[in-house]
Order: structure tokens, then C-alpha cells, then sequence
């Protein structure tokens, strides 16, 4: 049974929400295991209009430079909000230098992008929106032109009080339908909550993402959960994983300028993990096949290289699908088509 974590998200209004409307909160719930240490902002608390809102900017073209790129260009449902595509291309054309990463499941996230630069979803928003090489528009422009589009005026009235447009309440809205993106309902959760049952290889594989090797003991694993946690939320850990002896991109010693963080990115998050290819933020290993083979047997070692990662894990091709039996378990089918999450301007 699912004991969900409940936060009733408490709004004060200011005086400039009309008389008599105050918009009404969001209750998030998620099982129990995911944990409560989420972050909401006190100045940004979810509401059933600003997710609304924020649906809609998500899909909106008009927050791009060219009018024909949106956030769901490049996080689209479908493929638990990525693109599947190595980098992807902003609306002047120029590729991104990282993959894309998925978006499901931030509410759990202090650290944003692969070398985890921004502190907040709203801070996050901004890149994307105004970076040249991205959606290439400023905040002001965006507002501007949301401005003369019909019902946005309402829109941001019902979401923030008033039917001013702003670039924080742009990025504001966007942050708070991002924190919707809750997927817990893969076979692997149904598992958790005594639901469902796990087939051999599934089980087999449960085990290896758990468990240590231990020659004492006579116990074989893969040790996964010593970098990824579990395999449902994100955590605020970067690691070097071994794919080059000298990295060509510096990763996390970009915003530290720290020696130790050379080549260490975000530990991706593991949910719908199968829907994300490719994998890596350069994009380089096609499918998950390719990336157990890495983590089995082509670990390069560099001078930060996670100390899990020391000793190379030399699966059986046994082990291996089992492994791989698992991670397809965290695939949420109902994520990927919750209508809750598609584009509204389909409906209309």
C-alpha cells in the first residue's frame, strides 16, 4: 500500500489577488519510499492554476526565437521528457554539448543540469529559455509576446493575481509543472508496494543493482546503488565514471573550479531509464547494453575516477541480462502517456 508523502502547500496571498479568489493549492503525493526531502520554494508554492499555466508555457512556441521550438522540443513525454537524440539542437540549429536529461521526478533535486550549476528549478528555467544556442530569447521579449497571444492575460491573472506578464513569473510557472512530473508507478514500484511479482531474471537482477561482490561471503553484485541510491529519485551526488583518461569536458570543476570535481557529472536518475537513450552526458553508449558492458569490463581509470568503480565488475552475460531485466522494470507506461502531462494545445 502506498503511504504517501503529503505536503499541503500553504498560499498567502498578497494584495493583489482579487477579492475573493485565491488560487487553490496542489496536495503532491508520492509512496513513502521516495522520501519527503523534496524542495519548494516558499516565494513559488504550487497551485492547481499556475501548473495550468505552466503546462501551457511548456508546449508554447512562442517562448523561442524562431516561434518553432518549445521545452517538450527537446523533453518530450514520450520518452520520459528527453528527445533520444545525442544533442539536441537549439532554434538556430547549433547542438547542445551535453545530452538532454530527463525531467521526471525534480521535485526531489537540489542540483540542476549535468554539472549541477543551478539551485532551483526556476533557476533552471532561465537557461534554456534565453541561452543563444538553445530557445535564443530573452525574458523580456517572451513576456512581450505572451502579451498579445489571447488568454495568457487571463491566465497568468488566475495563476499570480494579476495579468502581468513577467519573466519570473514565466519561469515560475514552468517550475512549478516540472514538480508535477512524479513517476512512480513502473513494474518496479508496483513491486515495492507488494503488487507485483518480479520474474527470475527480475529478481536476479534486483539483487546484482543492490549488492557488493564479496569473495568472503560468496556474494555477487554490481554495487549500482552505491552512486545511483535507489533507482527512483535523483540525488545530489557527481561522480567520474570512467569513460575517458583525460575528459575532454571538465563536468562539475566548471562551477567548483575544484581539481577533485574533473570530470564528474550528476548521477542520472534511473526511472524510465529504458526510454532515455542515449545514455551519458555526451550521449556516446546507444542503448543500455552499452553501458552495462562499460560499467562490466571498460572502465578507464583517471585520477578522479569514483573509488566504486576501481575494480572492474566483469559480469557473466547472465548477470548481464539479468541486470538489464531490471532496469527495464523501471519503465512507468503510465508516465509517458499521463494526460495530465501531454499538450494542451492539442486539445483545443
Amino acid at each position: 500500500m502506498i503511504l504517501p508523502g503529503l505536503l499541503l502547500l500553504m498560499v498567502i496571498m498578497t494584495a493583489q489577488m482579487p477579492a475573493g479568489r485565491v488560487p487553490a493549492p496542489v496536495t503532491l503525493s508520492w509512496p513513502d519510499y521516495f522520501g519527503n526531502r523534496v524542495f519548494l520554494p516558499a516565494g513559488n508554492p504550487v497551485t492547481e492554476d499556475g501548473i495550468a499555466l505552466g503546462r501551457r508555457l511548456f508546449y508554447e512556441k512562442a517562448l523561442s526565437s524562431t516561434d518553432q521550438m518549445s521545452c517538450a522540443t527537446c523533453h518530450q513525454q514520450a520518452k520520459a521528457f528527453t528527445d533520444g537524440k545525442r544533442f539536441s539542437a537549439g532554434a538556430d540549429g547549433v547542438l547542445q554539448p551535453r545530452n538532454t536529461m530527463s525531467l521526471a521526478n525534480l521535485l526531489w533535486v537540489r542540483q540542476l543540469f549535468w554539472d549541477g550549476r543551478a539551485g532551483s528549478l526556476e533557476e533552471q528555467a532561465v537557461t534554456p529559455l534565453t541561452a543563444l544556442h538553445e530557445m535564443g530569447q530573452s525574458l523580456v521579449v517572451s513576456a512581450a509576446k505572451l502579451q498579445k497571444l489571447p488568454r495568457y492575460r487571463a491566465l497568468f491573472r488566475r495563476a499570480f493575481g494579476s495579468d502581468s506578464i513577467t519573466g519570473d513569473r514565466i519561469v515560475k510557472a514552468l517550475a512549478q509543472f516540472e514538480r508535477t512530473l512524479i513517476s512512480a508507478n513502473s513494474r518496479y514500484d508496483q513491486y515495492l508496494q507488494g503488487k507485483y511479482q518480479p520474474s527470475v531474471s527480475e529478481s536476479n537482477g534486483i539483487t546484482l543493482f543492490y549488492a557488493n561482490t564479496d569473495p568472503v561471503r560468496g556474494t555477487r553484485g554490481a554495487g549500482c546503488a552505491h552512486c545511483h541510491g535507489g533507482p527512483k529519485t535523483y540525488s545530489d551526488l557527481f561522480h567520474n565514471n570512467g569513460l575517458d583518461s583525460l575528459p575532454a569536458d571538465a563536468g562539475r570543476q566548471q562551477i567548483t573550479g575544484q581539481a577533485y570535481d574533473k570530470g564528474r557529472f550528476r548521477v542520472a536518475a534511473l526511472c524510465n531509464i529504458a526510454l532515455t537513450a542515449p545514455y551519458m552526458h555526451d550521449g556516446r553508449f546507444p542503448d543500455l547494453e552499452s553501458v552495462i558492458d562499460h560499467y562490466s569490463e571498460h572502465v578507464i581509470h583517471n585520477e578522479t575516477l569514483s573509488p566504486f568503480l576501481q575494480q572492474p565488475l566483469l559480469l557473466t552475460k547472465q548477470e548481464k541480462n539479468d541486470l538489464l531485466a531490471f532496469l527495464h522494470m523501471l519503465t512507468d507506461s503510465a508516465f509517458v502517456t499521463d494526460p495530465r502531462f501531454s499538450n494542451p494545445f492539442n486539445n483545443n
